[in-house]
Parts: C-alpha cells; sequence; structure tokens
C-alpha cells in the first residue's frame, strides 16, 4: 500500500486573513487557529496538555474563584486593550478576596470577518499581562458567530487563587470608625475608553489605568494592618462600590471630597461632558477599609508600592441605619452620593 499523507495546510494569512466559520468548527481550520495564534502567544507547560481540561498541582488551602466577561468597546484604547484588560480585571477580582492568583482560564467568542491581525494583537496583549503578573492562562475555549451577530471580540476570563491562612476579607465587615483609602487617582479608564470611543481630543492625554493589583495587596496584606474589605471599583465607580460596602455592612460612609484624587484632564473631561468622576470606572484602583489605628501604617506601605504612590485616606465608616454614603464638598457643603439609577458608560470593561 502507498504511504497516506497528510494534506498541506497553509500557515494562517495573520495580516491579511479574518475570522470565519470553520474556526469555530471544531476542524482543521480551528486547530490552526488555536496553534499558530494561541497556543504560540500563550503556551505553558499546562496549556500544553492539549486536553479539554488543564490538570494542576494540588494547592493547599481555601480557593477562591473569579469569572469576568469583557464587551469593551473599542477594544484598543490609551493604555489598554480587551486583552490586557481581561487578565488584569480577573486578577483583581481574585486578589482583592484576599487571595494570590494562580490560574486563569480563556474564552473568546470571534465574530466572523475579524482580522486575524487584530486577533493576534490582541492575544498577544493578554499573553504579555498574564506573564508580567505571573498568572498563566492554563485552558480556553473559542466559538465563532455570523458576521452581526457579535461585536468583533467578547473574552470571558475565569481565574482560580489561593487564601491566606486565616484571613477574612469581606464587604460585610466595614464597621463605624474604620477608615477608607484610596490607591490612586479615579476616572481614568473610563475616561480613556470614552475619548477614544467618542474621538475626543485633550490637551493632554488621558491613559486607562488598566492593571494587576495582586503585587499591591500582598504587601498590603504583608504589613499586618486590619483590613476588613478590599475592592476593585470597576463598573459604577468608588460611588457604586462604596454603596454596595455600606448596604452590605449596615453601615454609613462620609467622604471628603478635597482629599479624593483626581487627573486634571479627567477632572476637565467630566466636567465638559457632565460626568461625575466617582461613577466613572477604574482598572488599577482599589479600596481598602481598616480600622482607624492602622490607617496611616496602611497608607504608608500602599504609597510605597508603585501602583498606590497617589494612595490617600478618603473617608470614614459611620454608624447609619439607613446605609448613606455622604460626601463633604470643596465648597463646605455636604451631598448624598447615591447609586446609579443608571449607567453612565456602557461598554468600558
Amino acid at each position: 500500500m502507498g504511504e497516506i499523507k497528510a494534506s498541506y495546510v497553509r500557515p494562517l494569512d495573520i495580516k491579511h486573513g479574518r475570522v470565519d466559520m470553520s474556526h469555530g468548527s471544531g476542524g482543521r481550520a480551528m486547530a490552526q487557529l488555536i496553534e499558530e495564534l494561541f497556543t504560540s502567544a500563550l503556551g505553558n507547560e499546562y496549556l500544553g496538555q492539549g486536553d479539554d481540561g488543564a490538570v494542576l498541582p494540588q494547592v493547599r488551602g481555601r480557593l477562591v474563584m473569579a469569572t469576568d466577561s469583557h464587551v469593551v468597546s473599542p477594544l484598543f484604547f490609551p493604555g489598554g486593550d480587551i486583552g490586557c484588560l481581561s487578565v488584569h480585571g480577573t486578577i483583581n477580582d481574585v486578589a482583592v478576596m484576599g487571595a494570590t492568583p494562580l490560574y486563569l482560564a480563556a474564552s473568546f467568542i470571534l465574530e466572523e470577518g475579524f482580522p486575524l491581525a487584530d486577533l493576534k494583537r490582541i492575544v498577544e496583549s493578554m499573553a504579555l499581562a498574564a506573564h508580567t503578573a505571573g498568572v498563566p492562562v492554563v485552558t480556553g475555549d473559542t466559538k465563532v458567530v455570523e458576521q452581526g451577530k457579535g461585536d468583533g471580540v467578547f473574552i470571558t476570563t475565569t481565574g482560580i487563587g489561593v487564601m491566606r491562612d486565616n484571613l477574612a476579607l469581606s464587604g460585610n465587615l466595614a464597621q463605624a470608625g474604620d477608615k477608607i483609602l484610596l490607591s490612586g487617582t479615579l476616572g481614568d479608564h473610563g475616561m480613556a475608553i470614552l475619548s477614544q470611543r467618542e474621538g475626543l481630543k485633550f490637551d493632554a492625554p488621558i491613559v486607562s489605568d488598566t492593571a494587576a493589583l495582586h503585587g499591591l495587596i500582598a504587601c498590603m496584606l504583608d504589613c499586618g494592618a486590619s483590613i476588613r474589605t478590599l475592592r476593585d471599583p470597576t463598573r459604577g465607580g468608588l460611588a457604586t462600590t462604596l454603596n454596595e460596602i455600606a448596604k452590605q455592612s449596615g453601615v454609613g460612609m462620609m467622604l471628603h471630597e478635597s482629599a479624593i484624587p483626581i487627573n486634571k484632564p479627567v477632572e476637565a473631561a467630566c466636567e465638559f461632558l457632565g460626568l461625575d468622576p466617582l461613577y466613572v470606572a477604574n482598572e488599577g484602583k482599589l479600596i481598602a477599609i481598616c480600622t482607624a489605628e492602622d490607617a496611616e501604617r496602611l497608607l504608608a506601605v500602599m504609597r510605597a508600592h508603585v501602583q498606590g504612590q497617589q494612595a490617600t485616606i478618603i473617608g470614614e465608616v459611620l454608624a447609619d441605619t439607613h446605609n448613606f454614603v455622604q460626601m463633604t464638598t470643596k465648597m463646605g457643603g455636604r451631598r448624598i452620593v447615591d447609586w446609579l439609577t443608571g449607567e453612565q458608560l456602557p461598554r468600558i470593561c
């Protein structure tokens, strides 16, 4: 019998090629897309197992799991893109629980006709973010939908981490007298997205703050301060996140406008567009609530880290059965910082 030879498969045309329905069919075209584009960028010993799931080493301790879907528009924006954003967002969701992020899973929904060059750029950005953070993507999935039934790329990432012993962080632990700390400026991510989306130009560029925060959080936990709650104020911004915590803990809060850091271009853009920066999304900032006696020590640790250099104490927790979040204004007045009734900026993460 003659030797049977596999038919020749041309390499992907990354420069000019586009996603087509065969890339989600489960056949040779899909295998080629995964091998030449995804695996070549994201490859590691676990992803290389090539099975329907990744077999991971046993860990000691309580596991934390978080998942997040990313539908940001536009896909590329000043300071980042949907690829690195999908890594940072899920790592941060695990880290604010007090866990060390270990592994990520990623699921892609691709629209037919999406340029392979843009997909490669996104996957390589994702790979760089995961490598820099030390949290590998160990398993994943790819689906393709017909043109007009998606919006380029949607990415869902799931993260697993391991909790520290004897640590409990939760939104229901805040107590009257606690201090509220913020790691840096507000609104950078949301306004970077909006400026790109609307083609707005400002004298100084507005750049997304998207970043993985687990290094900063590790330093904060290591210092021994009595931290009750950690949160990353993404959709809905600082205001919504604090309202959530106030309701969970059954307390009130008082913020001080003059203590809240906001970059000048972001402040100017919000004023021009009629937006409140307290409700604008962030992707590289965190809120910490800790005991009053440990607040200054925790603040010093945060400011010593590159991601917390602009950290500040922005308010305190109050006894309040109504669970109001209030703020003293720069003009000397006081106002309620209420929940959003809708969404200021849709599709920012």
